[in-house]
Formats: structure tokens, C-alpha cells, sequence
């Protein structure tokens, strides 16, 4: 059974990725588990003392969140009612990050799905600081759905590399997952500017063939091409509806996705984007 991390904070972008998650995971065994995180801002203490009963607002938003969680759980049973599928919901004081990978080891977490846009919802962002937080901190394949991104099912699935990672099944297993889920094709993608693979790299391009032999991948190389102009170029001919990319420190991944606005890398992320840490 798959254990799958759903953190909200029931926005309609929280909303739209649970929804992709439903639907993504549809013929699988699951438990979601929809989770929301809360810090109350901090009030002046005198205030708090003199009306100590009546202002106790830690529990009022505890309350309220459970509320909202409830009303998620619900509409999903009513919209979606799979007998395959048990929604479990989890409210804590806590940050984020440190919350998640709470929930990450003690559920043995699968996959967290969720959304990508920022609180400030300024189109320019390519991520919101929460998503870009748990892609660097947490040790759990991530997929980040983009704001209104209509679920379809990814047959064209897009993996840039670098060749530069020695693939572990720990690497691949997540991608295998999906790929087998809907039937999907993988496209491994590797842009240069005309230099020859090292040893070191053409072993651990045989690495990933062994790795992905059971799913026809087909390969191709560019050359004089950024990886992100690869990407670009890549998707105007393939209709590439999942993105997935390893994060392997000091990699393209950290040079291109931790960048602050889209007019600075150049590229423009309309799909979903699963995200596997390389160290887990």
C-alpha cells in the first residue's frame, strides 16, 4: 500500500494537487494523508495575560483546521469515493518542513504531492518558498503540481540527466512506480555542448538502462544546447506531460530550480514535477 503526504493549507492550488494525487494514484492501495501546519503569530503577553480564558488562540486555529480538513475529507469521499483509497488527516503546531519529515519517517512516507504556488501568488515566482523548502530538506521523492494543471494521465514522461549519479534503485524505484501506473513512456534526455561522455558517466548511463530495461526508455542526446533549452525544445516536440528530475547536490537540479524567478533561468514549468532526492 502507498503512503502518500498531501500538506494544504487549503488554498484551491492545495486543492488542485490533492485532487491530481487522487487521480494519479486512482488503481493503487493508498492512504493520503492530508496535512496542515500552523505557527499563530505571537501577541503581546500583557494582553494575553489579563484576558487569559477567552484568548487561547492556539486551540481556535487547531479547531478551525480540523474543521477544513474534515470538509476536504469529506468532499473527497463524496467527489471521488474510492474503496481503494483511506484519507487520513493530521493537524500539528509545527513548521512545514520540520512536520513533514516527522510524518516522513514515522509513516514511511511514498510520496508527497502538492503545490507550487507561493503565498504572495506573483506569477514570476517559479515556486513557492514551501515547495522550494521541501524539495532542498526532505527525504522523500516530491511531485509539485502547478497551479490549474488539469490532471491527465503522464504518458510522456521527461527525465534530464546528467549522467554524472550512480543509480541506485532507491533512485529509479519511485519513477518505475509511476511509469507503471499509466503505461508511460520515459524520455531520458541529455543536453551538452559536444563533449564526449566520460567512463565514469557512460557506466552510469549502462547503470540506468539496466535500471529501466523493463519500460522501453528511449534516449536521446543534444548537443549545443543548456539542459534548459533541451527541456524547452524537448516538450515543443513531445507532448511531456511529467517532469522528473534526480536532486543530486551541486547538480543542474540546484543551479537551474533554486534560482528566484523564471526571467532568470529561462524556463517556464507548466507541468508537474516529480523531484527524487538523491540521498534518502
Amino acid at each position: 500500500m502507498k503512503k502518500i503526504l498531501l500538506p494544504t493549507d487549503f488554498s484551491k492550488n492545495s486543492w488542485n494537487a490533492i485532487i491530481y494525487a487522487l487521480q494519479l494514484f486512482k488503481d493503487e492501495y493508498c492512504t493520503f494523508f492530508l496535512l496542515n501546519t500552523y505557527t499563530p503569530v505571537i501577541y503581546q503577553v500583557e494582553f494575553v495575560e489579563i484576558h487569559p480564558a477567552e484568548y487561547d488562540l492556539g486551540d481556535l486555529v487547531r479547531e478551525n483546521a480540523l474543521k477544513q480538513l474534515d470538509d476536504f475529507k469529506t468532499r473527497i469521499k463524496k467527489e471521488f469515493n474510492n474503496p481503494k483509497h483511506t484519507i487520513e488527516t493530521m493537524v500539528a503546531f509545527n513548521t512545514l518542513i520540520s512536520e513533514v519529515n516527522d510524518v516522513v519517517t514515522k509513516q514511511s512516507i511514498d510520496y508527497i504531492v502538492m503545490g507550487t504556488t507561493g503565498a504572495t501568488g506573483i506569477k514570476e515566482v517559479l515556486f513557492g518558498t514551501n515547495t522550494v523548502h521541501v524539495f532542498k530538506n526532505t527525504k522523500c521523492p516530491v511531485l509539485a503540481i502547478p497551479e490549474d494543471f488539469a490532471f491527465e494521465a503522464p504518458h510522456e514522461v521527461l527525465f534530464p540527466t546528467d549522467y554524472k549519479l550512480d543509480y541506485k534503485n532507491k533512485h529509479i524505484k519511485p519513477l518505475i512506480n509511476i511509469l507503471s501506473l499509466h503505461n508511460s513512456r520515459v524520455h531520458v534526455l541529455h543536453a551538452s555542448y559536444g563533449y564526449e561522455l566520460s567512463s565514469n558517466q557512460e557506466n552510469n548511463k549502462k547503470n540506468l538502462e539496466t535500471h529501466l530495461n523493463k519500460t522501453t526508455p528511449l534516449f536521446t542526446d543534444v548537443s549545443g544546447q543548456t539542459v534548459t533549452e533541451a527541456i524547452d525544445h524537448f516538450q515543443l516536440k513531445a507532448k511531456v506531460n511529467l517532469l522528473v528530475m534526480i536532486n543530486n547536490k551541486h547538480s543542474f537540479f540546484e543551479n537551474l530550480f533554486f534560482k528566484n524567478t523564471i526571467n532568470q533561468i529561462g524556463f517556464h514549468l507548466n507541468i508537474p514535477f516529480l523531484v527524487i532526492p538523491a540521498k534518502t
